[in-house]
């Protein structure tokens, strides 16, 4: 009797519980999120943040040419290929979220925003978001989100953005969602964030459009932490632009990212060493013998494991046997 009557007092506590939402579902991507292009530079991006695990796995989605989406709230993530498909197929943001909205069930708690290569954007808010829940768009943006503080978070959001003009995208959306957060950003707090840039043949090597891809997935100051892998992430940029420049004998191009590449490493110990190495391969190649030298004296010093590198390194061995 006593196993009986512990099984039914088991049984009656898991349905008070459940009742009670302890074993409910996971928590939705509540979050505060903007999409946007920047039309002369050739870029699309997403940054979202929320007091949800990797949200970056969930919300943003972007392709160069097409444009960029992010979905929320009680995501359904195949918003986000589908709705790129449909914007690379020529539907404006307005159209793709109509036939988003048409052929899903649980449209009343999805939340989005999308915008085209071009600039063209849309924001939709279902109506069984959970509150604070809604957003804005204009040329070039869409701002979004759900369980907020208050409207304030996406209006913070939007001066930011409009106020950065000229600044490059993935510096902007990173502004805007600092913005967003000093407003009160999500209501439950900070978990995670991510910044998505796409760039036709931004990646490594020019096989992917990846310019910016950067996620903290749970990290207690998660702004703190994609702040400083935006400071790489942008040098990483002008270096993935200066080699594939450079391995298309594009040297003159090469060199001027490179260099910037160099500047912007200045602040990034970690990265400075191997930006110096590259730096001295493509002044080389560029005629600067001298240049060459000195970058590539002063990467071995930071990282002398580099020294073996250059003695076998082809792209070299100008230096090593005296002559261009």
């Amino acid at each position: 009797m006593r196993t009986r009557w512990s099984v039914v007092a088991f049984e009656a506590m898991t349905v008070a519980l459940i009742a009670e939402g302890a074993f409910g579902t996971p928590p939705r991507p509540a979050t505060f999120s903007i999409v946007a292009a920047d039309p002369e530079a050739g870029e699309v991006g997403v940054a979202v943040a929320s007091r949800f695990f990797a949200v970056g796995a969930v919300v943003p989605h972007a392709r160069a040419g097409a444009g960029a989406v992010a979905t929320q709230a009680n995501a359904n993530t195949t918003w986000g290929p589908r709705g790129l498909d449909l914007l690379a197929q020529g539907l404006t943001p307005a159209e793709a979220v109509k036939v988003l909205l048409r052929t899903d069930d649980g449209n009343d708690a999805r939340q989005a925003g999308m915008v085209s290569a071009t600039g063209d954007s849309a924001t939709h808010t279902g109506p069984g978001c959970t509150p604070w829940a809604g957003g804005r768009s204009g040329p070039g943006y869409a701002i979004q989100g759900n369980i907020l503080a208050d409207e304030k978070v996406v209006a913070a959001m939007e001066a930011s953005f409009l106020a950065s003009k000229g600044k490059p995208l993935a510096e902007r959306l990173f502004s805007a969602l600092k913005a967003g957060d000093a407003e009160g950003g999500d209501s439950r707090g900070r978990q995670s964030a991510a910044i998505l840039v796409c760039r036709s043949r931004a990646g490594f090597n020019g096989f992917s459009d990846h310019a910016v891809d950067i996620r903290v997935d749970d990290h207690p100051d998660p702004f703190g932490e994609i702040a400083r892998l935006l400071g790489m992430a942008l040098v990483n940029d002008d270096w993935n632009r200066a080699w594939t420049a450079f391995t298309e004998r594009r040297f003159g191009e090469a060199l001027v990212t490179q260099e910037r590449a160099a500047v912007r490493a200045e602040t990034q110990p970690a990265m400075l060493p191997e930006v110096l190495y590259d730096l001295a391969v493509i002044r080389l190649a560029s005629g600067d013998r001298s240049g060459a030298e000195a970058a590539l004296g002063r990467a071995v010093r930071l990282n002398p494991k580099l020294a073996a590198q250059a003695e076998k390194d082809k792209d070299l061995a100008g230096l090593r046997n005296g002559k261009r």
